[in-house]
C-alpha cells in the first residue's frame, strides 16, 4: 500500500489527475463510433435480389429514399424509376443528397445478396485487429510504457482511419480497418491502466465509471454524427481526424510513476512523483521525497524486475493462471453476448438511429446501478448480477413470439444494459486483480479473449438458418455459465493494488492482518523522512 500513500503524499486527486484524465479519458468518446461504425457505413438498404444467375448484380432499391419520392441507382444496381440521378463512383447517393438514410458503402462494391457475407468479413476483420492490438500493444505497454504505446496509437488510429475514407476497394478498406482495431483496442487499455495507476485506491471506482460513461456517451455521439453525415466516406473521416489532436495533445502525457517503479527506474519515478507534486500544488511535499524514501517504501516493486512482464507468465505461475483462465471466460462471454446484439442493429426493423440512441441510453441507468453495486457490495457481485441477468433477458427473448417486436426490443436492450455494465465492471476488476509489473499484459489478454467473442459472435448468428432464436439461446447460455466462474475469484473492493505475485496470492489467502503490518512497516520511512526535515 506504500505507492497509494506516496499518491495522497504528491496531492491524491489533485489538479493533476483531474486533468491527465479528463485528456486520457476523452478519445474515448469515439471508440463507439469505430466500433459499430458499419452499423452505418454498411448498412443494406432496401433490395431484392434477382436469383443466382447473376450475382453480385442483384441489388433493386425498392424503397430507398421512397420518403421523398426518390430512386437510385448505381454500380450492379436495378434502375426502379426514370430520370432519377446517379451517384458518384457507383455510390447511391451523390453528395448534397437529401435523402433520409445513410449512403453506404455496400452498393458501391456489392455488399449485397450473394456477396452479404464480405460485410460481415469487414467487422471480422476489425475485431481481428482488435485482438491483435490487444496481445502486441498490450505487452509494449508494459514493457516500454503507457504513455508511449499510448502516442503511437493515436497517431495510428488517424492515419488508418483517414486512409480508409479514402479506400479505392474494399481489400484496402478492410485492411485500413484492421490497423484501426489494432490501435484502438490499445487506446481503451491504456485509457484505463494508465487512469487506475495516478488514482489513489478510493477512486478507482469512480474512474472506471467515468470510463464507461464516457463510452456511452460516443454511442449518443455516434447516432449524431451517423444522421447528420449520411454519407460513408465523410463519415469515417470525421470520426478519425481528431485522433490528430489527441496524437499531439498526449505528448505531455506524465508517465505511470508506478510502472518506472516496477521497471526499477527510481530516478525517473522520483522525477515524475515530484513534477506531479507541483502541478497540484504540493511542492512542499515533493521535495521531502528521496530515492531513499523511495527505496524503502517500493521495495517489493524494486525486487521484481521486468522479468514478469510477458503474456508467458500468465501460464506459468499457477496463480496467475487461475487469473487468466477465470477472467478469460468473463471476457469472453461479455463481448460475444455484447456484440451478437449490437451488430444486428437493421435486425429490430425500425430505424438503426432510434435503436442507437435507444443502445446509449440504457447505458447511463444501467451503469450508474453497476456503479452502487461495485462501490457498495463489491466487484464480484456486480460482475456475476450483470452477467447473470443479461442472460436470461437474451434467453427469454428467445422464447418470445417474433410479432411481439416492443417486447423483445425491450428485453435485448435490457441485456444491452447488463452487458455494458459487466464490460464496466471487468475492466475495472481485471485491472485491480492482475500485479503492477504484468497488468497491461493480462488487461491485453483478457481483451484478446473478448475480440475472440466478438470474432465467433456473428458466426453464430448464421446458425438463425437453422431456426430463428438458435442465436439467441446460444448467446444467452454463455454469459449465464460465466457467471459462475465469478466466484472463484478473490474480492478487490478496498484493496490496494497489488504490485508482486506475492501481494496477489495474499490477498486470495486472505491476510488482511499482514497487510495492516506491512502498511505500518512501509510508512516509517516517511514518518522518519519528515523527522529529519525538522517536522
Amino acid at each position: 500500500m506504500a505507492f497509494n500513500d506516496l499518491l495522497q503524499q504528491v496531492g491524491g486527486v489533485g489538479r493533476f489527475q483531474q486533468i491527465q484524465v479528463t485528456l486520457v479519458v476523452l478519445p474515448l468518446l469515439l471508440m463507439a463510433s469505430h466500433n459499430t461504425l458499419q452499423n452505418f457505413t454498411a448498412a443494406i438498404p432496401p433490395h431484392h435480389c434477382r436469383g443466382y444467375q447473376s450475382p453480385g448484380k442483384s441489388l433493386s432499391y425498392r424503397d430507398w429514399g421512397s420518403k421523398r419520392g426518390r430512386g437510385v441507382s448505381g454500380k450492379g444496381l436495378t434502375q426502379v424509376s426514370e430520370g432519377q440521378p446517379k451517384g458518384r463512383e457507383g455510390e447511391p447517393c451523390s453528395p448534397g443528397s437529401s435523402l433520409p438514410d445513410p449512403c453506404p458503402l455496400s452498393p458501391q462494391w456489392d455488399l449485397v445478396c450473394s456477396n452479404r457475407a464480405l460485410r460481415q468479413l469487414a467487422q471480422s476483420l476489425y475485431m481481428v485487429g482488435v485482438l491483435l492490438g490487444a496481445m502486441v500493444f498490450g505487452y509494449l505497454a508494459d514493457r516500454l510504457g503507457r504513455r508511449k504505446v499510448l502516442i503511437l496509437n493515436y497517431l495510428q488510429t488517424a492515419v488508418s482511419g483517414t486512409c480508409a475514407a479514402f479506400a479505392p476497394n474494399f481489400p484496402v478498406y478492410c485492411a485500413f480497418r484492421l490497423l484501426s482495431g489494432m490501435s484502438l483496442a490499445s487506446v481503451a487499455l491504456n485509457c484505463m491502466t494508465l487512469s487506475l495507476e495516478w488514482m489513489p485506491i478510493h477512486t478507482r471506482a469512480c474512474v472506471g465509471t467515468l470510463i464507461g460513461y464516457v463510452y456511452s456517451l460516443g454511442q449518443f455521439l455516434l447516432a449524431g454524427v451517423a444522421y447528420a453525415v449520411p454519407h460513408w466516406r465523410p463519415l469515417q473521416l470525421l470520426v478519425s481526424v481528431p485522433f490528430f489532436a489527441f496524437f499531439i495533445y498526449s505528448w505531455f502525457f506524465i508517465e505511470s510513476a508506478r510502472w518506472h517503479s516496477s521497471s526499477g527506474r527510481l530516478d525517473l519515478t522520483l522525477k515524475t512523483l515530484q513534477r506531479v507534486a507541483w502541478i497540484n500544488g504540493k511542492r512542499e511535499e515533493g521535495t521531502k521525497l528521496s530515492m531513499e524514501v523511495l527505496r524503502a517504501s517500493l521495495q517489493k516493486e524494486l525486487t521484481m524486475g521486468k522479468g514478469q512482464a510477458s503474456a508467458l507468465e500468465l501460464l506459468r505461475c499457477p496463480a496467475l493462471r487461475h487469473l487468466f483462465l477465470c477472467l478469460s471466460m468473463l471476457w469472453f462471454a461479455t463481448s460475444f453476448a455484447y456484440y451478437g446484439l449490437v451488430m444486428d442493429l437493421q435486425g429490430f426493423g425500425v430505424s438503426i438511429y432510434l435503436i442507437q440512441v435507444i443502445f446509449g441510453a440504457v447505458d447511463l441507468p444501467a451503469k450508474l446501478v453497476g456503479f452502487l453495486v461495485i462501490n457498495s457490495l463489491g466487484r464480484r457481485p456486480a460482475q456475476m448480477a450483470s452477467l447473470l441477468l443479461a442472460g436470461i433477458c437474451i434467453l427469454v427473448n428467445g422464447v418470445i413470439p417474433q410479432d411481439q417486436s416492443m417486447v423483445r426490443t425491450s428485453l435485448a436492450v435490457l441485456g444491452k444494459g447488463c452487458l455494458a455494465t459487466s464490460f464496466n465492471c471487468i475492466f475495472l476488476y481485471t485491472g485491480e486483480l492482475y500485479p503492477t509489473v504484468i497488468r497491461q499484459t493480462g488487461l491485453g489478454m483478457g481483451s484478446t479473449m473478448a475480440r475472440v467473442g466478438s470474432i465467433v459472435s456473428p458466426l453464430v448468428g448464421m446458425t438463425a438458418e437453422i431456426y430463428p432464436s438458435v442465436p439467441l439461446f446460444i448467446y444467452g447460455a454463455v454469459p449465464v455459465a460465466a457467471s459462475a466462474v465469478t466466484a472463484l475469484l478473490p474480492e478487490t473492493l478496498g484493496q490496494p493494488l497489488p504490485d508482486t505475485v506475492q501481494d496477489m496470492e495474499s490477498r486470495r489467502r486472505g491476510k488482511p492482518r499482514r497487510q495492516q503490518q506491512d502498511q505500518q512497516k512501509q510508512m516509517v520511512p516517511l514518518q522518519a523522512s519528515a523527522q529529519e526535515n525538522g517536522l
